[in-house]
């Protein structure tokens, strides 16, 4: 495996990772209120160790980057603090206070981020808040420095679209996420060198209280300024980047860019083996070029939201020129042999980086990859089907694997081939072989324990930190089964943050359609209060087992069968289960139908099965 990796002679990261170090939280560990360890990074202490068997030296090697904990001085003026949560929390000092810049996970992480910064630098109050962008690890830890009661007119700074997108992907599929996300991150898995040594972006993700205030100045154009405490900003908005709503900007009195997590230390994912929208590598790509032309000359070093700085222009910009061309380069040598007819797996398994990006320590595939990045890449462009005719009805499944088994000559003949394809080092297809026996006989504790032997030799060697995780935690659910953690992607403060349209969508997700295919019912919401004002009226129509929902913006045509007057508050309370009547909203019409819509809806299993059926 070393002999693939890049010099370590070259030590370049672990001087800037140490760099400007200014003092640790001693000990590592954050709690929540009631005693419960939601953050604790001495745990890692083993990777202070020399590389042992069950893990990839540059992964290993990431791991003793990113766990190094503490508050480090970017600039004059400029500070992190790294090692407390997956992300940093950078710190910008103003005339008054300082600015937060992506407040972590948790709410408990950001207090300790923050009290951490305070003891070495002063009792400073926050004086701003910025979102880099609309992922969970970059705002949810907000409340922990603009707690309940404080913060009244506090800027809140974020990208044009930040809102939607941050609840949309953390409600819509927020089930399915969450719970693939156990195994991305590893939870559940020992914190040890033979279970979960990191993510490859940072080390974990903490559990503690997630919050969000929604923002009160949009981001809304490339070139735009605002004034924080005194503290410049110029902006470039990047979105469609690694999330839908980023931006990057500079500090120009710093000399300091906020390259957001548009390039950090590692291959990032085009995909995320969790789930979520396929980012657009070439638009990744072009605005990572348009920083390097548009901030040129104006910093003397670039910072992320992940991992550690880089200093001196020349070297940010060779950083940059080379995270652009990882991405453009993923980007149209898929398209090239995706139009010379190959499919994503193909792809995947053909394509290779330049020498000079394969001799990058930043440009490893410690969290994204380049064979699921490029499998990404296709299904962007052609979707989940590749064209041929056998994969275009198959078997789900237990139904298929039923049949591969008996087509190998039964269960003793499929374990027993699987075994000696695990013997000859092909771990890639006993894997696939003792799958299918597994989703035949979900019972066969035989064929689970080898399966999860392939899987944890499987997890040994990736150089990637989230396949080991699922690697891993694939192996742990099949020798001990499904344990019930989970990763809570929606909360209450989250759901605070909808619109109205945002909660007539999770309802709508929710309805079971076959339950409803014969009802029939109109609905109309009449808000009391809201962004859109007193009196914004919303038709909900239950039709052949689909809920719509429009904002009427002119009498209706035909009546409701019930009209509800009520607030944003109020319809929280409804959708949690409490009833008209008890909550004080108003109705016209026959009350049952809300009852009866709301009871069509279905609630998730959180803790579904993966790696068996």
């Amino acid at each position: 495996m070393a002999e693939t990796l890049p010099s370590f002679e070259d030590t370049t990261d672990v001087a800037n990772a140490d760099r400007g170090f200014l003092g640790a939280l001693v000990p590592g560990v954050v709690k929540a209120d009631d005693g419960r360890v939601i953050w604790d990074n001495d745990a890692y202490a083993f990777l202070e160790a020399d590389c042992p068997d069950t893990a990839h030296p540059g992964l290993w090697r990431q791991g003793q980057l990113a766990s190094r904990q503490g508050l480090y001085e970017v600039t004059e003026g400029v500070y992190q603090v790294r090692g407390l949560d997956l992300s940093n929390m950078t710190l910008v000092e103003g005339t008054r206070g300082v600015i937060v810049i992506d407040p972590l996970i948790s709410v408990e992480t950001a207090a300790a981020a923050l009290a951490l910064y305070r003891a070495h630098r002063g009792d400073r109050p926050v004086t701003g808040v910025i979102y880099t962008h609309s992922h969970g690890d970059h705002f949810g830890g907000v409340r922990g420095v603009l707690p309940h009661g404080t913060g009244d007119g506090v800027p809140i700074l974020a990208p044009a679209g930040f809102l939607e997108h941050a609840v949309s992907e953390n409600v819509y599929a927020g089930n399915a996420m969450g719970r693939r996300a156990t195994y991305m991150y590893g939870v559940g898995l020992p914190t040890a060198p033979d279970g979960q040594i990191g993510v490859g972006l940072g080390q974990a993700t903490s559990t503690g209280t997630i919050s969000l205030i929604p923002p009160t100045v949009d981001i809304t154009e490339t070139g735009q300024e605002e004034t924080v405490d005194g503290v410049r900003i110029v902006f470039q908005l990047t979105p469609g980047t690694e999330a839908p709503a980023e931006m990057n900007f500079l500090f120009p009195d710093h000399r300091a860019l906020c390259l957001a997590e548009n390039a950090t230390h590692n291959m990032h994912n085009v995909l995320t083996l969790r789930g979520a929208l396929v980012r657009d590598s070439r638009v990744w790509a072009h605005y990572l070029d348009e920083a390097i032309e548009y901030f040129h000359g104006q910093y003397d070093v670039g910072f992320a939201s992940h991992h550690w700085p880089t200093w001196g222009h020349d070297n940010v910009v060779a950083f940059l020129a080379e995270q652009r061309d990882l991405y453009a380069y993923m980007h149209d040598q898929t398209l090239r042999l995706l139009n010379e007819g190959y499919t994503g797996v193909e792809i995947a398994e053909r394509i290779e980086l330049p020498p000079a990006l394969r001799r990058a320590w930043h440009a490893r595939g410690y969290y994204g990859s380049l064979s699921h990045n490029t499998k990404a890449i296709y299904q962007r462009y052609l979707g989940w089907y590749d064209g041929n005719p056998a994969h275009l009805w198959e078997h789900p499944p237990v139904e298929l694997a039923r049949r591969y088994v008996e087509a190998v000559g039964g269960p003793a003949d499929a374990l027993a081939k699987a075994r000696a394809y695990a013997e000859d080092g092909d771990l890639r297809f006993a894997a696939t072989l003792l799958n299918h026996l597994v989703f035949t006989d979900p019972d066969d504790q035989e064929a689970k324990d080898t399966l999860a032997g392939v899987y944890q030799r499987l997890g040994y060697g990736a150089e990637n930190a989230t396949w080991r995780n699922f690697y891993l935690r694939g192996a742990q659910e099949l020798r001990g089964g499904i344990t019930g953690e989970v990763i809570d992607l929606a909360n209450p403060e989250m759901v605070m943050a909808l619109t109205v349209p945002m909660l007539l969508d999770s309802i709508a997700i929710a309805i079971d359609g076959p339950r409803a295919w014969d009802d029939e019912l109109v609905i109309d919401l009449v808000l009391t209060d809201g962004p859109t004002g007193a009196g914004t009226r919303h038709r909900l129509t239950l039709h052949n087992g689909a809920l719509t929902h429009r904002e009427a913006t002119a009498p209706p045509r035909t009546p409701a069968g019930l009209t509800l007057t009520l607030g944003k508050a109020q319809l929280l309370g409804l959708l949690a289960g409490k009833g008209v009547d008890a909550l004080g909203i108003g109705t016209e019409g026959d009350p049952a139908l809300i009852a009866r819509l709301l009871a069509y809806r279905s609630q998730p299993d959180r803790t579904f099965p993966i790696v068996t059926p």
